[in-house]
């Protein structure tokens, strides 16, 4: 049972079609993720790219061809705080739809927190995190992580 739930939910969640967007938004952006959003924004997607980059020396990407690029630190430097700073930013902006880029585990749970605090139409990208060890510490992570988000973190 418990390999099932892991399957449905962490290896092969629902995923959509990015289509047309207010907005890409790459969560813990680096690496495949952002490698993914800049693909999407180079593609004329949205014209707005939004990287949440942990502090530190990395900079934002370079600008993509008519695309504008935003980049934050989430406060707390998690999922939720990620969440928060993009339901705040679409509401400012008055977004009606956008596209969150993560690794394929985190799927689920970043719909979850990201639907919390946005109103607007979620698309979800999901990117692998690797090898075989990658996914399956992925998948461990995501189930404490889900718990979390479920039920000690319910409110956006």
């Amino acid at each position: 049972m418990v390999v099932a739930v892991s399957a449905v939910t962490f290896v092969w969640p629902s995923t959509q079609s990015p289509g047309r967007a207010d907005a890409i938004v790459v969560l813990n952006g680096g690496g495949p993720r952002l490698e993914t959003g800049l693909e999407l924004a180079s593609a004329g997607v949205a014209p707005v790219l939004v990287v949440s980059k942990a502090p530190g020396p990395l900079g934002c990407p370079q600008p993509v061809r008519h695309v504008r690029v935003l980049c934050f630190s989430p406060h707390p430097a998690t999922t939720e705080g990620e969440a928060r700073y993009v339901g705040a930013l679409a509401r400012a902006r008055r977004w009606h739809r956008i596209v969150v880029v993560v690794t394929t585990p985190q799927v689920s749970r970043a719909r979850l927190r990201v639907e919390r605090c946005y109103p607007g139409t979620v698309a979800m990208v999901g990117v692998s995190p690797g090898g075989l060890g990658a996914w399956l510490y992925d998948v461990a992570y995501e189930w404490g992580a889900m718990f979390k988000a479920l039920v000690l973190q319910r409110g956006c």
